[in-house]
Formats: structure tokens, C-alpha cells, sequence
């Protein structure tokens, strides 16, 4: 039994990857423990919920509810010292990646763990460190970092920096990881090094048993429904295209969108939308890791809407595309390599676009809600290749075999 440390940027219940990763490597046998950071009480709640019947431990590394003011204080200073540093004078600081550098750094350390594995943006540089100081460290690279910012922000950011930092861990990590054959590719020939392991982000097949068969989003019940979700509503997303086709639809739908929706984004929205649409239109919050595929299950058509002009939008493939997948849900999706990579081996489960065409996608909403046997056909396909091909029990075999693999040098 090896004592692992699966080291993540904020809540538990925000990281279904890994907290799969937990799951599979602590059924195999290995003591495995979860450290992140706290920064909402609601959010604390789902993570003591998801916690309840696991065999693996989770500790937030630092907590920064607004009660624990000199923890909100201490750190939110040092990331706006280093932000400014970096604006004036180039200076790079491991803060400019995300609250807690150090302190994650310091937990990893006491640690010990016979394999530390990294997963956010902050992840890279202390998987950089743990590597200076001998420690045998893993990475998954859940998005491409470097290339995960939209060009506004691209400016403001350290991307040379975390381009050497990605192509060390690339290199040196034996327990590399990423989410699609696509983005190991690029990965492989970007920084020239091996391919990292392949990880589906894909869910239990028996997740199904516990779909509560509620219907807590839909308004009428005769209408078909289009299903979008992100951990936030805005823009950048692929929601513009959906909002510019909706006026060319001819059938009635409902339309729900599922995320944080901050102030910003309400005033964003409605001034996409038109005046016909805004009543047809529904926002959910996020739900409870435990209720998300009951609330998805009760739509038809999930919108995979990624922008494939940002690199690592364009390669990964999210974990949203593959909950539709388990909910049984026809897919509209756009052309994005990632996307593309499951559409070829599994046509049938709804339609591929290229991107930024309203049109387009109307005519395949339209196409899907004016032939009921098409929709069918294409819900019983995601379903079937949920089950059949992509559901987490496919990948849980070669991820241990990595880990195994990794404790053993």
C-alpha cells in the first residue's frame, strides 16, 4: 500500500476528475488523501456530502471563508504584490497561478506521499518544486493551461512560465495524464516529449441506478429541452451562437442553463437575448455532485458549444459532453477535435457543427425536435455508448496500471 496525495486548486466537489482518481487508486489498496482549498460555506457542504461514503480522505490546505479574515487577507495581498510585480517588472511569482502556492507546497512536503499528483494550474509549479527536492510527483493535465485563456487575458498572464512548467512535469513525470487523444498529440509535439496517458473524462455506468427520476428543471413537460451547463454562466463559452440561433427556431423549447451566474453575467445576457426568448430561458444553480445527472436526464439535447479557437477548449473534451453521454442526451456539439474524437466512434448520438454558425445550429435543433424518432435514436445511442464504451469502469484499469507504474521506480 503506497500513500498518494492527489493535490487540486479549490473545492472537492468543483473535481469530479479527481475525485475518480481517488476512488479508483484507494479500491486498489493505497492511502490516498485529497488536499485543496475552501473558499464557500455552501460548497463545504457538498464536499462533507461527497466525503460521507469514500475511502480516502480530503483536507483543505488553506480555508478562506469570508469568516477567516486574515487568511482572505494574508493570501488575496500576495496575489495582488505578485500581479503587480509581474505588470511592472516581469516578475514571476508562484501566486500569479492561484491562491496558496506556498502553503500547498509546505502541506506537500510534511506530506511524505510516495506519489504526489498535481492537477491545477498552482499544481504546476509545486509539482516543479516536489521534483527539485526529489519527490516522486504525477500530473494530470486536465486542460492544456498555457493555452486554457481567452486573448484578453492572455496578456496579463505568465504563459512562458507555465509553458516551462508544463514541459518539465511533461517530461519528468512518469504519471502523466491528459483527456484526450487529442490533447496528448499536441502536448507530445508542442514540448517533445512522450505522449501522456489518455483518461476519458467519462462516469460511473452504475451512476444510472441513482438517476432520482424528478422534475425539478422543466417547465412544460410536452416540450422538448436543450440542457447547457459550465461551473459558470458568461461569456466565452459558445452561449453567444446559441443565443444568435434561438430567433431562427421554429418549434417551441425550452432552454436551461445551469451554472454560477454572477451579476455580470445577467446584465451579459440580457442583452443577448431577444425579447421573445427571455421567458423560454431558465438558469439553474450548480447542484450537488449527487443530483446532477437527475437534473440533466430530464432534458433531450445537450450543447457541447466549445470554442475550438482556444487551443485547449479545442483539444480536450469536457466533462459535461460525456454526462450527456450518461443522461442519455442527443448532442449538438461543436467541430472541436476533442469532440470529434468521440463523434467518430460514435456517430449516432446527435450532430457535429462547425462553429460560429447560427444557422447551422438552429437547423440541427429544429432537425432533431421535428422528428421524434431521430431525437430517440440519437438519446438511445449516447446512452448505449455511455454504457458500452465510455463509462469510467473502461478507464480505471490503465490509470491504476500508470500509478503502479510510477510508485514502482
Amino acid at each position: 500500500m503506497a500513500k498518494i496525495s492527489i493535490l487540486i486548486g479549490g473545492h472537492l466537489c468543483t473535481a469530479p476528475r479527481p475525485q475518480k482518481e481517488a476512488d479508483a487508486l484507494a479500491a486498489a489498496g493505497h492511502q490516498v488523501t485529497v488536499r485543496g482549498f475552501w473558499f464557500d460555506p455552501e460548497l463545504i457542504q457538498r464536499d462533507h456530502l461527497i466525503l460521507a461514503e469514500k475511502k480516502w480522505q480530503f483536507a483543505p490546505i488553506l480555508d478562506f471563508q469570508p469568516n477567516h479574515k486574515i487568511n482572505n487577507f494574508k493570501v488575496r495581498l500576495q496575489a495582488k504584490i505578485a500581479k503587480e510585480k509581474y505588470q511592472r517588472f516581469s516578475i514571476f511569482s508562484p501566486d500569479l497561478l492561484g491562491y496558496g502556492a506556498t502553503a500547498m507546497l509546505q502541506v506537500a512536503c510534511q506530506t511524505q506521499a510516495d506519489l504526489t499528483i498535481v492537477h491545477s494550474e498552482v499544481g504546476l509549479w509545486v509539482g516543479n518544486q516536489l521534483l527539485n527536492k526529489g519527490f516522486r510527483v504525477g500530473v494530470d493535465f486536465e486542460d492544456w493551461f498555457s493555452e486554457d485563456l481567452l486573448p484578453s487575458i492572455r496578456a496579463t498572464r505568465p504563459i512562458s512560465q507555465l509553458k516551462i512548467l508544463e514541459r518539465r512535469l511533461a517530461k519528468d513525470c512518469i504519471y502523466c495524464l491528459t483527456t484526450s487523444h487529442a490533447l496528448a498529440a499536441a502536448f507530445s509535439e508542442a514540448y517533445q516529449v512522450p505522449k501522456p496517458t489518455v483518461i476519458y473524462n467519462t462516469f460511473a455506468a452504475k451512476e444510472r441506478f441513482y438517476i432520482d427520476g424528478k422534475t425539478l428543471d422543466k417547465i412544460n413537460s410536452k416540450l422538448s429541452s436543450l440542457h447547457w451547463f459550465s461551473q459558470t454562466i458568461g461569456p466565452g463559452r459558445g452561449l453567444e451562437i446559441l443565443f444568435q440561433a434561438l430567433p431562427y427556431l421554429q418549434t417551441p423549447v425550452e432552454v436551461h442553463l445551469r451554472g454560477y451566474y454572477p451579476e455580470t453575467s445577467q446584465q451579459w445576457l440580457q442583452q443577448q437575448v431577444t425579447n421573445e426568448w427571455r421567458d423560454r430561458i431558465f438558469i439553474h444553480p450548480t447542484v450537488p455532485n449527487s443530483e446532477l445527472l437527475s437534473r440533466i436526464a430530464e432534458h433531450d439535447i445537450g450543447l457541447a458549444l466549445e470554442q475550438p479557437h482556444i487551443p485547449s477548449r479545442n483539444l480536450t473534451i469536457t466533462n459535461k459532453f460525456f454526462q450527456y453521454l450518461q443522461a442519455g442526451l442527443a448532442i449538438i456539439a461543436t467541430e472541436t477535435a476533442g469532440q470529434k474524437e468521440i463523434f467518430q466512434q460514435c456517430p449516432k448520438i446527435g450532430k457535429l457543427l462547425p462553429n460560429n454558425h447560427p444557422t447551422i445550429l438552429a437547423q440541427a435543433i429544429e432537425n432533431l425536435l421535428q422528428n421524434p424518432e431521430k431525437l430517440a435514436t440519437a438519446k438511445i445511442a449516447s446512452l448505449q455508448a455511455a454504457q458500452n464504451q465510455f463509462c469510467w469502469e473502461q478507464q480505471i484499469n490503465l490509470l491504476i496500471q500508470r500509478a503502479e507504474q510510477a510508485l514502482a521506480r
